[in-house]
């Protein structure tokens, strides 16, 4: 059998001339901000204009863009690997939300691979109308003005997928190496932030956050961390989801604690985790008495990780209804 698996993420900027049109991507979205078109469309602009000096600083400080794509690739070969075992044949196409490589070309490439059967896996572990929902969204279109007819089955969500979990708490022992046993440690388990009205319309992202923060603390079996899910990444004058996670960093420092800090919804490495966490929140921490601080990497290719992807694959191969941990929210619609 011959399959093709398209894996999602909202992709990044590849140099400082590539910042500005993917925030106008971005913000063009729907899924982001839930406005008509004849509003959207001007306000997109004028955000991406007003955002676009600060984000090419931001990326300047890791080379002046995002490594997301290069880490994609690195997961999509070890998933191929994995895959392609006995009578499988497995190719795994690259689908950026936001910026190159876009699902438009991942559609038409996997038309000229013409594979028997084509599983769609977004690098989301949990769901939201904002990432897999829009992505998912995008690719129904790419892929009916492609002609793809082959039939197609999803893995949707995967809060607490065992491999996934596995390959996160590991991640966290390797960053918790040689630490002071001495040290009152605080885990700050750390997603990407949301709008409260966002959740309020029945997006499960929080919950299913929480649902990985609570898988990991079982499997790494270290209470003494005392673990906080916390957010991170807020913009806008919006209420969003909390605690922050800058605030949980001063808040460890005023007790005089060493903080770990581990990315639960981010699965490789780009601006929020190389730039937020290693240098901003580093500093913040410095600021504000954290005794020592320490990042856990993301999962990345971790095999534990795409071996777990490789089941959900498999699972979504033999499904007639996406593999999915929340009942019904690949039909969510976008958060208008």
């Amino acid at each position: 059998m011959k399959i093709a698996v398209v894996l999602f993420n909202l992709g990044g900027p590849d140099g400082p001339d590539a910042v500005r049109p993917f925030l106008q991507n971005l913000f063009c979205d729907p899924a982001i901000i839930s406005l008509p078109w004849i509003i959207r469309a001007p306000l997109g602009r004028f955000i991406a204009k007003r955002r676009a000096p600060i984000a090419r600083e931001i990326y300047a400080r890791i080379g002046g863009g995002s490594p997301i794509v290069a880490e994609t690739q690195k997961q999509a070969r070890a998933l191929e690997a994995v895959l392609s075992q006995g009578d499988v044949e497995a190719k795994a196409f690259i689908a950026m939300r936001y910026w190159h490589p876009f699902s438009d070309g991942a559609a038409v490439a996997v038309k000229a691979y013409n594979p028997d059967k084509i599983v769609l896996l977004p690098l989301y572990p949990q769901f939201s109308t904002t990432t897999t929902g829009s992505s998912l969204k995008d690719w129904k279109r790419a892929a009916k003005k492609a002609g793809l007819k082959q039939p197609t089955s999803t893995a949707c969500c995967y809060p607490d997928e065992s491999g996934f979990v596995r390959a996160a708490a590991q991640r966290i022992r390797t960053a918790m190496a040689g630490a002071d046993a001495k040290i009152n440690w605080r885990l700050l388990l750390s997603a990407h932030g949301l709008p409260k009205r966002v959740i309020e319309k029945g997006d499960p992202y929080q919950k299913q956050v929480e649902q990985t923060a609570a898988a990991i603390v079982r499997e790494l079996g270290m209470p003494e961390l005392d673990p906080v899910v916390c957010y991170q990444s807020k913009v806008g004058r919006l209420e969003w989801i909390g605690p922050s996670t800058d605030d949980e960093i001063k808040r460890a420092g005023t007790y005089g604690k060493g903080v770990i800090i581990a990315p639960v919804a981010f699965v490789s490495e780009h601006s929020e985790t190389l730039v937020e966490l290693d240098i901003e929140y580093r500093h913040l921490a410095e600021e504000s008495g954290v005794v020592d601080y320490r990042r856990a990497a993301t999962v990345g290719d971790d095999p534990a990780f795409i071996a777990g992807l490789a089941i959900l694959v498999r699972q979504a191969l033999t499904s007639e209804t996406p593999v999915c941990d929340a009942p019904d929210c690949c039909t969510l619609p976008d958060p208008r």
